[in-house]
């Protein structure tokens, strides 16, 4: 593809290119209030959310053009031009649709990374107190080096360590788990998207070759349009062949599976105290409530089928 290994090349001149700015909102507020260590993922999501956004608004653009172009067809007067521009606009009208389910598929894969980040919004706190409490036994350690309050607190560092050592891992266990299965989300939505889309070009191109295009001198009177038979046939295979799809992908291997509800290994949450969890199940994320082999089964159910239903722009057309 032409493309530098790696996006993080401090040579390259887009390096420092950032995606336009958005406008102030509340949520800038909240990313203020972000912990040191969620920022970076949280300003990922956010700028996620405006992708997702375009992609449901380029749907929208997508149906409107393909009504356009069935319009204007129909204001050439001719027979052959209206009857094509109607029939590619509802192929065109479903590849709209293709990118409005899209976009509800990476909300899927956005609402994974939150767990990730609210994992490590929890994880901050016990990073915190463990360095607050090593700078206060440093600073103790400097003006009163035979203070007994410097006991006391080594205690409490070799406790406030215990405890970040368990939100270390469990951080480090939930991140791995998810960016898997977020991603495994994402590609997938990003393969149906793309395949659907080449089934519908395809028969749109079928349907040009319909079309005769052949020149006519001044006087001449074109043919009736005669393939209105097989332009419509089309659809129907467009439509049988949508619904008849179905994902192949190389499955997505985890070994995830033995994480416990405290996102410790399930045998080891007999030796995690309560006093040494960090988190408390409040403020845990769910750990695997999605499998990371595809779909959730809600995105699976309206991925799989999306031409089904009344609903649609190409079964509309083809019930006509």
């Amino acid at each position: 593809m032409n493309r530098a290994l790696s996006i993080r090349g401090k040579g390259r001149k887009d390096a420092n290119k950032e995606a336009p700015k958005h406008t102030f909102s509340m949520s800038t507020f909240r990313g203020m209030r972000e912990s040191e260590l969620s920022k970076k993922l949280f300003k990922l999501i956010k700028t996620e959310n405006h992708a997702i956004s375009a992609y449901e608004t380029a749907g929208r653009e997508r149906v409107s053009i393909a009504s356009q172009l069935s319009d204007w067809g129909e204001s050439t007067n001719d027979d052959s031009i209206s009857d094509l521009s109607d029939k590619i606009g509802v192929l065109m009208s479903e590849i709209g649709e293709q990118e409005d389910l899209y976009a509800q598929n990476l909300e899927d894969y956005r609402s994974v990374l939150k767990q990730i980040r609210n994992t490590e919004s929890s994880v901050q706190p016990s990073r915190d107190n463990k360095a607050k409490i090593s700078d206060e036994i440093a600073k103790l350690k400097y003006k009163e080096p035979t203070s007994p309050r410097i006991v006391t607190l080594e205690q409490e560092l070799v406790r406030a360590e215990a405890q970040n050592l368990v939100a270390e891992a469990q951080l480090t266990n939930i991140t791995r788990q998810k960016l898997k299965e977020a991603y495994d989300l994402n590609f997938a939505a990003t393969i149906e998207r793309a395949e659907k889309q080449i089934i519908l070009a395809r028969y749109g191109r079928r349907l040009l070759n319909l079309l005769d295009d052949t020149p006519v001198v001044p006087g001449d009177v074109r043919q009736p349009f005669a393939n209105a038979g097989e332009a419509r046939n089309i659809l129907n295979e467009a439509e049988s062949e949508l619904q008849a799809w179905h994902p192949s992908l190389d499955p997505i291997h985890s070994n995830a599976g033995g994480l416990g509800t405290n996102l410790m290994p399930a045998e080891d949450q007999t030796t995690t105290t309560a006093s040494e969890a960090p988190m408390s199940e409040a403020e845990m994320p769910m750990s695997h409530h999605q499998t990371t082999t595809g779909h959730s089964s809600a995105a699976m159910e309206d991925s799989t089928n999306p031409v089904q239903g009344e609903g649609t722009h190409l079964e509309k057309a083809v019930a006509a």
